[in-house]
């Protein structure tokens, strides 16, 4: 009696070495409303709460099963942000991703900020970094300020949250400066 069997030594290389990645999980038409008590709240207490921000997609996909955790938006996203006057903004895009351990937010494709006051930001790719608060690209872009009638195009740039500091790197457009009497 004969007895022969095969061991698998092969070596995969290229495309065959790639291991399929799956969500942990995946929901549709996602919403997720982000909010905070006014006051440190103990086990039994009832507090107010204040709504920070709303996260609506028709798609998302849960990727915290890997080593390097993320969440990716594939159909696009809506975030409407409030401020503490309850003023809302909005930003949208065709698609994101949000990183878990780094608290950094891709956003790419038809990116578009609209804040409260009727400003606008259109960029192809921004970038949010949750810990500081920070936006930036270095893509191109358009910002549109209707209250002084400024449209200002430019390549790269970053901001804080509420637009309070914004810094241009290479502009181009139409710019209205206003000067003050002195």
């Amino acid at each position: 009696m004969l007895f022969i069997s095969c061991g698998d030594d092969y070596q995969r290389v290229g495309e065959e070495a790639i291991k399929p990645v799956f969500p942990q999980g995946v929901a549709q038409d996602f919403t997720l409303t982000y909010t905070e008590t006014r006051d440190i709240v103990g086990t039994e207490d009832v507090s107010d709460t204040k709504i920070i921000a709303i996260l609506t997609s028709p798609l998302t996909e849960d990727y915290d099963n890997q080593s390097f955790k993320y969440r990716v938006f594939p159909k696009g996203l809506q975030v409407d942000f409030f401020d503490e006057k309850n003023q809302k903004s909005v930003i949208t895009a065709d698609y994101g991703i949000v990183y878990s351990q780094t608290s950094l937010i891709d956003l790419q494709g038809n990116v578009l900020i609209e804040t409260h006051d009727g400003k606008k930001l259109e960029a192809p790719q921004m970038y949010f970094d949750r810990k500081s608060n920070w936006v930036f690209t270095e893509e191109k872009f358009t910002y549109t300020n209707p209250a002084d009638g400024t449209i200002m195009d430019g390549e790269g740039m970053d901001f804080n949250k509420d637009f309070s500091f914004f810094k241009a790197h290479k502009t181009y457009g139409i710019m209205t400066i206003k000067e003050e009497d002195k």
